[in-house]
């Protein structure tokens, strides 16, 4: 009589199965790896949009910095040609007032 249930390892239907649940389970396990790295790489793909937005923001910033260094400057060359100016101005007017002081 031929064992059936399968306890018997030398019959080739089993080593057959046997060798087809390993497959199995390797298959199993390829595609629980292949799932996770594309979850990896859509977390990484998630990241790197997240950065070029960061980039896009931060260049946008650094442009309106730069020309409001560029105004500033600007207002402050007029500022300090305006208080030459009246540094000047009352200069004169103190040398005008001790020549005719002294006089």
């Amino acid at each position: 009589m031929i064992d059936v249930s399968g306890s018997g390892a030398d019959y080739p239907l089993d080593r057959a199965r046997k060798r087809f649940s390993s497959a199995l389970d390797g298959l199993e396990a390829a595609v629980r790896r292949r799932m996770e790295r594309e979850k990896s790489n859509a977390a990484l793909e998630a990241e790197l949009r997240t950065l070029g937005e960061d980039r896009s923001r931060l260049a946008q910033e650094l442009d309106k910095s730069q020309a409001r260094a560029v105004k500033l400057a600007t207002i402050s060359g007029d500022v300090s040609a305006r208080l030459d100016s009246a540094i000047g101005v009352i200069r004169g007017l103190v040398e005008t007032r001790s020549n005719g002081v002294d006089t």
